[in-house]
């Protein structure tokens, strides 16, 4: 039998012959190996973003809202009307949920803050009890924490992100100093610890007050008709407990909400998990059509392939004749083409894989995406190139393997 090494490097040397022919030829196997490759390395990116994401959010705490975080145009028309959550139903979440270990109230919208001429303008200001600072990744990196006087007094003090400490405070101490948060004053009383970004926004870019304060200053009083709706965060014992605590909070505010058998919920409980759900919907969509247009462009790699090697077996008619008058076994004809087919195809996967590296590492720079190429992708990539080889180059290879010698030396 045809010694492999030797079929490999009369493969190589056929390949370097026609580089030009050899690179159009294996184009469907780029296309499709660094298709897997690159999309495979920015879905697995997007993968450890959105985890650490979640983690940010609490991946066992509940949002309880007047609204879906996901629904389509005619539910948000429908949420709207609905009646808003207030601070009594946080209560009565809160004295009456077994389950619950945890239980915070939170109000926000984007206000302007100042400090001695410098201005920033979305900054998100947060109104929320002490609890918040142990339900959610909230960590401050200098000065105290929320205290329950803060509350109780309604106090003018601020926790304030990252960002905000950065652009008002560049070069000198924030704790103590006194900022204008759009008319009113407050004392800066912590520094929060950088948590990055959540979904595109600056979670960092926030001041956070006692809610009683925001009620006085900036909203007014939270009624089930007025502008504004309580979230209730509920952090169960354990996740275990998730879904009791789930019902335990569906049952009081149907009750508080006088909602009869028949009618649905007039609030939502939202979760990390909710958005991990769409999230795996889309990723599933985009890795189906990644798989259908990996499978399209290798399809298309291996009738070039194909094509290229009838080619080849046409032009070396004679060479196959003259190789079977001096001893060459069928078998010794299709290895040398079938190992010329792989040979070729690999080449167009290693190519494929170069290529992938560049595209993960240019979308991830563009983007700022931890986007990386695992082994296993790579390995996938060059078991497809190889199976395209042996599959398509099968038939160009019996096809010369079952040549009759005397009519290939007769061949002009």
């Amino acid at each position: 039998m045809i010694n492999v090494r030797e079929a490999f490097r009369l493969s190589i040397g056929s390949i370097g012959a026609h580089k030009l022919r050899s690179v159009l030829t294996t184009l469907g196997i780029m296309i499709g190996v660094m298709t897997v490759i690159g999309m495979l390395a920015l879905i697995d990116g997007l993968n450890r973003t959105v985890s650490n994401q979640m983690a940010s959010m609490g991946s066992n705490t509940l949002y309880v809202q007047k609204h879906s975080w996901v629904m389509n145009r005619d539910e948000a028309i429908k949420a709207r009307r609905r009646r808003n959550l207030t601070l009594e139903d946080a209560e009565a979440i809160k004295m009456r949920v077994q389950t619950a270990q945890q239980v915070a109230s939170m109000l926000m919208f984007p206000v302007s803050v100042r400090f001695e001429g410098q201005e920033l303008t979305g900054v998100q200001l947060v109104g929320t009890t002490p609890e918040y600072q142990y339900i959610t990744e909230f960590n401050i990196d200098a000065g105290r924490q929320m205290l329950g006087t803060d509350l109780n007094q309604s106090r003018q003090t601020a926790m304030i992100g990252k960002t905000v400490a950065e652009k008002l405070f560049p070069s000198r101490e924030a704790l103590g100093k006194s900022i204008l948060v759009g008319r009113h004053r407050f004392e800066v009383t912590a520094v929060l610890e950088e948590k990055g970004s959540l979904f595109g926004n600056d979670q960092d870019n926030t001041i956070v007050i006692p809610i009683t304060t925001f009620i006085k200053l900036f909203s007014g009083p939270v009624t089930v008709r007025g502008n504004e709706s309580v979230t209730i965060i509920v952090k169960p014992r354990s996740p275990d407990e998730i879904d009791n605590a789930r019902g335990e909070i569906t049952r009081i505010l149907r009750k508080r909400r006088n909602l009869g058998p028949g009618e649905e919920d007039d609030f939502n409980i939202n979760s990390a998990e909710q958005l991990l759900e769409t999230y795996r919907t889309i990723t599933s969509g985009v890795f189906g059509l990644m798989i259908g247009v990996t499978a399209l462009s290798l399809v298309v790699g291996g009738i070039g392939i194909m094509n290229i090697m009838l080619v080849s077996v046409t032009e070396r008619t004679r060479e196959i004749g003259i190789r079977k008058a001096v001893g060459a076994r069928k078998k010794d004809i299709l290895s040398q083409f079938l190992i010329e087919a792989v040979t070729l195809s690999l080449v167009g996967g290693l190519i494929g894989t170069l290529l992938g590296f560049i595209v993960a590492w240019a979308v991830s720079s563009i983007i700022d995406l931890p986007a990386a190429v695992t082994w296993w992708s790579v390995v996938l990539g060059f078991f497809f190139s190889a199976c395209v080889g042996i599959f398509f180059g099968w038939y160009p290879a019996r096809r010369a393997a079952t040549m009759n010698p005397i009519e290939a030396l007769r061949y002009e």
